[in-house]
């Protein structure tokens, strides 16, 4: 039997939970393909099962809904050749079945996403969910050249990469972003906003308009955000980083003043040529996307508490 190091919870609970031990590297199966894992991020949601906040997942589980790496072997070689890069995204990866906390993982076939790439590991590391939110969010605000741009909740990593990218598709936006944090206002600002709100912002303050809204907090904001609208106006309502997954009423006539949209993006929905603009625009634009910290495996299993701390703030990627 062939063996792998991974970084398992046995059961749900605080940081310490993470095992990094041996385990059986799993066997190909029909219809999937074992892929060698090269990166991934911590993400919010992750952090969520292994403190025991989604019902659905059964322990022991190995977690990580995302992976970057290239394929070792698979069942489709019509579709994939070994050693090509691939990109995987949600699909139950690391919540129905063992995820990328790992030196292999083994997905479906359908969920995986070969990508042509330059770009470093380390790199291509911080795209998957967090870029691919981002740039899909952005997508569905349409930006034009001369738009007012605010992203709330823009300390998160989504909110950071989406100031990024939103300079790289239109390099003619005014971006602000929101933060409760008043000393993270440097930090966004170099990472692309050109303004900074602090505070909590429940609220935003009554003469302040924007051309466009990615709304990270999500049901708890989203109403006020699209009474900040000009006319023609979108809020794309991505992520509940308000703790609020509903809105607690809504009335369509009341809610959404006339000629302003609401929109959403979810990265459960992989296009797949969505993730090689994604790739090609970070490219090209030369974003740069290069983690501000990098750890191993190990790392991670071993001293998780520091490491899970940063990652929840959105500064770390691990790989």
């Amino acid at each position: 039997m062939q063996m792998m190091h991974a970084v398992v919870v046995d059961h749900p609970g605080a940081p310490d939970v993470l095992s990094y031990r041996e385990v059986p590297r799993p066997a190909l199966k029909p219809g999937w393909s074992l892929v060698r894992v090269h990166g991934f991020g911590i993400n919010h949601s992750e952090v969520f099962t292994r403190q025991g906040l989604s019902p659905s997942v059964e322990f022991p589980r190995i977690l990580g809904i995302e992976v970057v790496g290239e394929v070792a072997a698979t069942t489709a070689p019509d579709q994939f050749t070994t050693g090509q890069t691939v990109i995987s995204i949600m699909g139950e990866m690391g919540r129905a079945f063992d995820g990328s906390y790992a030196e292999y993982v083994l997905l479906p076939n359908e969920q995986l996403y070969p990508i042509t790439t330059d770009l470093s590991w380390a790199e291509l590391a911080a795209l998957p969910e967090t870029g691919y939110t981002a740039y899909g969010a952005l997508r569905g605000l349409r930006l034009q050249p001369q738009d007012h741009v605010l992203i709330r909740g823009g300390s998160s990593g989504v909110g950071m990469m989406a100031a990024k990218l939103a300079h790289a598709l239109q390099p003619g936006i005014r971006v602000t972003s929101t933060t409760r944090h008043a000393d993270k206002a440097a930090t966004l600002q170099e990472q692309g906003a050109d303004q900074v709100l602090t505070g909590e912002l429940t609220h935003l303050p009554a003469a302040a308009t924007f051309d466009k809204i990615l709304d990270l907090i999500g049901p708890k904001t989203a109403k006020d955000s699209l009474q900040h609208l000009t006319p023609g106006g979108i809020v794309s309502s991505t992520g509940e980083l308000g703790g609020q997954w509903a809105f607690d009423a809504f009335e369509p006539i009341g809610d959404i003043p006339n000629n302003r949209y609401l929109t959403s993006f979810s990265s459960g929905e992989v296009e797949p040529q969505l993730l090689q603009e994604l790739v090609d625009l970070v490219t090209e634009k030369h974003v740069d996307i290069h983690p501000t910290k990098v750890f191993t495996l190990r790392e991670v299993g071993l001293r998780p508490t520091r490491k899970l701390r940063a990652a929840r703030a959105g500064e770390s990627m691990l790989w």
